[in-house]
């Protein structure tokens, strides 16, 4: 009894990591467009799910081959790259005035991206089907464990550590931080400011759209799922801190394992289990665990 509760802990704890992996392409988008940008962009849940669905319209329910996944993954990343563009000259007017009209305006335009995706696709659960080379299981600890889960986790890993090298070790990520901290001087040398958060829009967006892409066959494409899991990416932003790569690493894997085990273990208090966490973080820690003030 002992080895199974071991096991199916651990089976637990592994599915936590890859739905904290999955969220953190999730947040980390939305740290970098409010921490650097000072943008707050309601509807990055919405452009998950264009991710996702766009993904399901282009491919089907049918088999899928691998390369057709990967082409569709790579030119998700390319529309949400253009979607985050249009998104800032969208936002641009509202620049000086205030958080609250660029989230009205946000969450507009997001309804209206779930409204078209929903009558493209239906409001029935649809699954994105994933390449017979990755959906099939290995064993874990003696339990049979689907291989498509690990891929995720070693997806998220790769992107989390591409993230902080650029925005932390290079010269374009100090660029980012800049912007923020004094835009005027970095102006003054010859830096284009409004390319720059451009860019960092862009690539938010493209990670949100991409992780549609990954998430679609673990959590499933259904009505609602933009709002969804844009209130855990928020929950993982709040924990992790604004504009923190870490943060939104650390938080989206302790999210993954409330989430998880709390379902698992505690099945009616999983969803107050992700708010307490977050309301003890902030009481230690107001600005969350690895947050740095912004201009």
């Amino acid at each position: 009894m002992s080895d199974w509760l071991d096991a199916g802990l651990l089976v637990n704890i592994v599915d936590g990591v890859a739905i904290g992996g999955l969220l953190f392409l999730l947040a980390v988008g939305l740290t970098m467009i409010f921490g650097l940008v000072d943008m707050l962009n309601l509807g990055h849940g919405a452009l998950y799910m264009a991710g996702g669905y766009g993904a399901f319209l282009v491919l089907g329910t049918g088999p899928v081959s691998l390369m057709d996944y990967l082409l569709v993954a790579v030119l998700v990343l390319g529309v949400g790259a253009i979607a985050g563009l249009g998104l800032g000259v969208a936002v641009r007017p509202l620049a000086g005035r205030g958080h609250l009209d660029q989230a009205l305006l946000t969450l507009g335009l997001g309804i209206v991206v779930a409204e078209v995706f929903m009558l493209l696709a239906g409001r029935g659960f649809q699954t994105l089907s994933v390449p017979p080379q990755l959906g099939r299981s290995v064993s874990l600890v003696g339990e049979s464990y689907p291989l498509y889960r690990l891929v995720v986790i070693a997806v998220s890993a790769i992107v989390a550590v591409l993230t902080y090298v650029v925005f932390e070790r290079t010269r374009a990520g100090s660029l980012a931080r800049a912007t923020v901290d004094d835009p005027q001087m970095v102006a003054a040398m010859g830096v284009n400011v409004g390319r720059v958060r451009a860019a960092v829009v862009m690539v938010g967006a493209s990670l949100a759209a991409f992780a549609g892409v990954l998430g679609a066959p673990l959590l499933n494409l259904r009505p609602g799922v933009d709002t969804e899991v844009l209130v855990l990416a928020l929950i993982v932003v709040v924990i992790g801190g604004l504009g923190s790569i870490k943060g939104a690493v650390i938080g989206a894997l302790l999210i993954g394992q409330v989430q998880t085990l709390g379902v698992s273990l505690f099945p009616g208090l999983a969803a107050y289990a992700l708010f307490g966490v977050m309301v003890l973080v902030l009481l230690v820690r107001p600005g969350g665990l690895f947050g740095r003030s912004v201009a």
